[in-house]
């Protein structure tokens, strides 16, 4: 695609986002209700999307200690949410850096770290509502993170929102249309999804307009998958499990093995894996990683 072509399309998307950013947006801190009460005998996500659904391990769980683990593992899922959107937001301020700020395509990303940064506000009022830790993730991903941030390349800072935003978006898209799950729950979910449907148009376009030569594409398909591992391992804390009675490495361990919660992050990630193979970016370099992450057979 000529640089001139490539230019204007991307030129057009950040207008059509800008103005669809204008007429649908939300302040968390006033559109949803925090004054509310968790609702007895309601989950917080939808039970058979839980970890140890279906094994002996959930059947040994009475009804209480279930929806407890419901609330633990949403809580765990919001902060490697923020942790994700904090890293997110950095490496757009450093994709613009260097940029003209007068073109719609840098305000567009600009507009998104405001919204990013309201998410990541809202996810830790919901976590703080919900009276649980912020679990975030393990030092090692935590870590990796840090440098990730400084260092991403393009196909990597778009990639890696591509899929950690897909994934929640795939969860939340079931959570907020459950009217037996928890309101404020919800709530919080029909705000992710309607935003970050923008965020994601504009991830994926211009993580497609991107071409690689073989040997960078190698390069680049590592990166992805090791963005691919550490934050679909990341979802579910260990220490949650201690909340139901539960040992962490018992929990742990029991959920990797659960066919269930592998076919959950599966399809939850079948179409971003999709998109990611289209741009080049899945190959022989990073499909172990992504067994191991479990997200693809």
């Amino acid at each position: 695609m000529p640089e001139t072509t490539r230019l204007r399309d991307r030129e057009r998307t950040a207008e059509r986002l800008l103005a669809s950013s204008a007429k649908l947006s939300f302040d968390p801190l006033k559109d949803v209700d925090w004054d509310s009460a968790p609702e007895p005998g309601r989950y917080y996500c939808p039970p058979h999307r839980l970890s140890l659904y279906g094994t002996p391990l959930w059947e040994e769980l009475d009804e209480e200690r279930r929806i407890e683990l419901s609330k633990h593992e949403t809580a765990s899922i919001a902060s490697v949410g923020i942790w994700f959107e904090e890293i997110l937001m950095q490496m757009l301020l450093r994709h613009s850096f260097d940029q003209d700020p007068t073109s719609a395509h840098v305000q567009y990303a600009l507009t998104e770290i405001g919204d990013e940064c309201r998410h990541s506000v809202m996810f830790a009022r919901m976590i703080s509502w919900m009276g649980v830790p912020a679990y975030g993730v393990r030092p090692v991903a935590h870590n990796l993170g840090r440098l990730f941030k400084a260092i991403s390349t393009h196909s990597q800072t778009f990639g890696g929102t591509m899929y950690v935003e897909e994934i929640l978006d795939a969860f939340q898209r079931e959570l907020m249309a459950d009217e037996t799950l928890q309101p404020l729950t919800r709530q919080v979910s029909r705000i992710h999804v309607i935003e970050e449907s923008r965020h994601i148009s504009y991830a994926r376009e211009e993580l497609v307009r991107r071409r690689l030569g073989p040997v960078r594409r190698r390069y680049e398909q590592l990166f992805i998958g090791l963005i691919v591992y550490f934050a679909t391992v990341s979802l579910i804390h260990p220490r949650l499990y201690r909340a139901v009675g539960i040992a962490p490495e018992v929990g742990s361990a029991v959920a990797k093995a659960n066919p269930h919660w592998r076919a959950t992050k599966v399809e939850m990630a079948a179409k971003v894996i999709g998109v990611l193979d289209r741009a080049g970016l899945v190959g022989r370099t990073n499909r172990w990683l992504l067994r191991a992450a479990g997200v693809i057979h």
